[in-house]
């Protein structure tokens, strides 16, 4: 009987041995996101045509991965979920204090000097602000930002408001609203839902060349100083999970995205941008700075 088994048993191992064997080897893809900051339909189309350029460049599987919000692009890079995220400024900030070795890799040629813009509800008849201090006639309205964590629809804006002397509680209702997005934003002034919002003056004014229903009656009050904001931040270990020289690899293929090749072309238009530039983490200190006064870093 013993002897039986021991022959039924070997076998059986043999076979299941052999099935549970990789009969290939784990394909490694390079993960890319974003923050959410517009319609998702848009950031497909822009981060899907980018991942099938950066896949024929770099001979890997590229991945798009959308989150849901801000702060899930910041914990899926910390947890290395994501591979390369495309952030605003204080997201990467934060996305980079909370992952060690993580590499700042591009920024586009309008980030160095980005601005905000804020719009007012055209039912209003507020004359447009013509200095920083008259952003103090924002008080008693309905007014929104938009994502939490939004450096160009929250942290700059309302970084602006303090030096005017506003303080978010003087809104009415005694705190601001939060959109989630530029382009809720947006549409949520322009309803009349909320009477004043800010955002990011790039998509302002794509929306205003290209959604003139959505902007019909809205705007714009007043537009901030310039700071640096949007860029690309890697992991630092990617080296080792494709191939020795990957990273430097990538950020070339960034970098070299061209207008004069139709599908570069249509990629930058897709980020409204003319170029990637090279950018460097110091740059980012004063949005760590405001990060940390307005309790957005800790």
């Amino acid at each position: 009987m013993n002897k039986l088994l021991k022959n039924l048993f070997i076998p059986s191992v043999i076979f299941l041995s052999i099935f549970s064997l990789p009969t290939k080897a784990e394909k490694k893809v390079l993960k890319i996101g974003a923050i959410p900051d517009q319609n998702q339909e848009i950031l497909d189309r822009r981060f899907n045509l980018l991942s099938k350029e950066l896949s024929k460049q770099l001979n890997v599987d590229v991945r798009y991965v959308p989150v849901v919000n801000y702060l899930g692009a910041v914990t899926g890079f910390r947890t290395k979920n994501l591979d390369l995220v495309w952030f605003g400024g204080l997201t990467g900030v934060q996305a980079r204090l909370q992952t060690p070795n993580s590499i700042v890799i591009a920024q586009r040629d309008i980030d160095k000097k980005f601005k905000s813009v804020f719009i007012i509800n055209k039912k209003l008849n507020i004359t447009p602000a013509k200095e920083l201090i008259d952003l103090k006639n924002l008080r008693n309205l309905r007014f929104t930002f938009g994502s939490e964590n939004s450096t160009s629809g929250r942290l700059m804006p309302e970084y602006f408001l303090n030096i005017a002397g506003v303080k978010t509680s003087e809104f009415k209702g005694n705190k601001p609203g939060f959109s989630g997005s530029h382009d809720a934003t947006i549409a949520l002034v322009n309803s009349g839902a909320y009477e004043a919002g800010a955002l990011n003056k790039q998509i302002w004014g794509k929306n205003l060349k290209n959604n003139p229903k959505r902007t019909k009656n809205v705007y714009v009050f007043f537009v901030t100083p310039n700071y640096v904001d949007y860029h690309w931040l890697s992991q630092g270990d990617l080296d080792e999970k494709f191939y020795n020289g990957f990273t430097k690899k990538l950020k070339k293929a960034i970098l070299n995205l061209n207008e004069n090749n139709p599908n570069h072309e249509r990629i930058l238009e897709m980020f409204n941008a003319k170029k990637f530039i090279n950018s460097d983490a110091k740059e980012f200190k004063n949005i760590e700075e405001i990060g940390r006064k307005l309790k957005k870093i800790r």
